[in-house]
């Protein structure tokens, strides 16, 4: 049973190609729709991390908080649907970590 001090903190980091992008502004551009589609639906962080240099692949990384391992487990599926459903672009890697933090 939940005692209402854990907590568990995800991130994925998601790569992916932009083969439109012809420079920086491009993919920028590219990313904006899916990075604040995720924010927005799914109650997440996410930054580009990475790749500043390459025009046509784009680093993500998502964050998400909860109070229980299978809330976030969803909520991170519910992501990947997400950016399965609306990135035209190839995947290139999708990796998830889920952490728990130590209540005191």
């Amino acid at each position: 049973m939940d005692n209402g001090q854990n907590l568990f903190v995800g991130v994925a980091r998601l790569e992916v190609h932009i083969p439109e992008a012809r420079s920086l502004k491009d993919r920028r551009r590219a990313l904006r729709p899916l990075i604040e589609r995720l924010r927005n639906r799914h109650r997440v962080l996410v930054i580009e991390t990475g790749n500043a240099e390459l025009h046509q692949r784009a680093g993500l990384a998502i964050c998400g908080l909860s109070s229980t391992a299978a809330d976030l487990e969803q909520r991170f599926d519910r992501v990947r649907g997400t950016v399965d459903e609306i990135w035209a672009g190839m995947i290139l890697s999708w990796d998830l970590e889920l952490i728990q933090v130590a209540g005191e």
